[in-house]
């Protein structure tokens, strides 16, 4: 399945661009202006900022934009080759109609080796008359100094409820979808304020359905309802080990899920829990160390029972 929505609704102008205004007024300012500095795009994924480098390029070279921008994904092309060839080709090179610099859009740039990072700050010292970088990363702290200091920094956030509703919403009626708000912040609370996720999760549900309901949206993303697991940590605080045990193996054979799925939402629903706080720490703290030992290897059933044994104690 191709990501129709994520296509179809992606923004083409900045003022389409939805949670990120203090960026987008920022970098608006820069392209109306036409003084594009190299800039820093950090933050979660699905929060726009592979979006806003494309406006920033559709916007400034117009209908040339394509032959004016180079844009790679450095996870996959993270060496120092890379970034000798390539890169150092492109801007190499004069812009075509138009005087402006260049764009070179290094999206994920945060998975660079360090040689190849240290190659980019060179490079980008060299043609900063012919192209401008725009790096794009999930954790900055993984870009060396020198690139940071080179470059505009932009701190990207996870969108709002609202934010993610006035796009569903958008999407429902051009779709003809039928959604309630209810679904729509369980789809929020499924998608943590991803619009990628969101977009791809509700394509998959209205390929089922348009009636976009609660039950579908766990079925098509194979996680268990938050309800059931509630249901497992109710029986675990009232001691009932055997009836916590045989719901959780229910849970996880119906919707074949590992651990670590359940791991992950057993550990958001111990806050919604109603005991006490000292308890929620503890069960916390089993939490991270029961995640652990699935990462290195453990037998998945085993270590939750094993937290369930232990939430049951207390």
């Amino acid at each position: 399945m191709n990501n129709l929505f994520i296509e179809k609704y992606r923004p083409i102008k900045f003022e389409d661009v939805i949670g990120q205004d203090i960026i987008v007024e920022r970098v608006k300012a820069m392209t109306e202006q036409e003084n594009i500095p190299h800039m820093l795009f950090s933050g979660p994924p699905g929060t726009g900022k592979t979006t806003i480098a494309l406006i920033i390029a559709k916007t400034l070279f117009k209908d040339s934009w394509k032959e004016n921008l180079l844009e790679t994904n450095a996870s996959s092309d993270r060496g120092i080759d890379t970034i000798r060839n390539m890169v150092k080709d492109f801007a190499k090179t004069k812009p075509i109609d138009s005087n402006l610099p260049k764009i070179i859009f290094l999206d994920e740039a945060d998975a660079l080796t360090k040689d190849a990072q240290n190659a980019l700050r060179r490079t980008m010292e060299q043609y900063s008359d012919n192209c401008r970088f725009i790096l794009s990363c999930n954790y900055s702290s993984k870009i060396i100094d020198p690139i940071q200091s080179r470059c505009a920094m932009f701190r990207f956030k996870l969108l709002t409820k609202d934010d993610i509703k006035k796009l569903i919403n958008k999407i429902a009626k051009n779709e003809k979808l039928k959604i309630d708000d209810k679904t729509i912040g369980i789809l929020y609370d499924v998608s943590e304020g991803d619009v990628r996720r969101a977009e791809n999760i509700l394509q998959s549900c209205s390929s089922i359905s348009s009636n976009i309901t609660e039950k579908l949206i766990f079925d098509v993303i194979s996680n268990a309802n938050p309800r059931e697991i509630k249901e497992v940590l109710e029986y675990c605080i009232k001691n009932n080990f055997i009836k916590a045990r045989d719901k959780l193996l229910d849970i996880m054979l119906k919707q074949g899920l590992s651990g670590l799925d359940i791991i992950k939402q057993i550990q958001k629903e111990v806050l919604e829990l109603n005991i006490n706080e000292n308890k929620k720490l503890e069960f916390i703290d089993k939490c991270g160390e029961i995640e652990f030992r699935m990462v290195e290897g453990s037998d998945e059933f085993i270590q939750l029972q094993s937290l369930i044994a232990f939430m049951s104690k207390k």
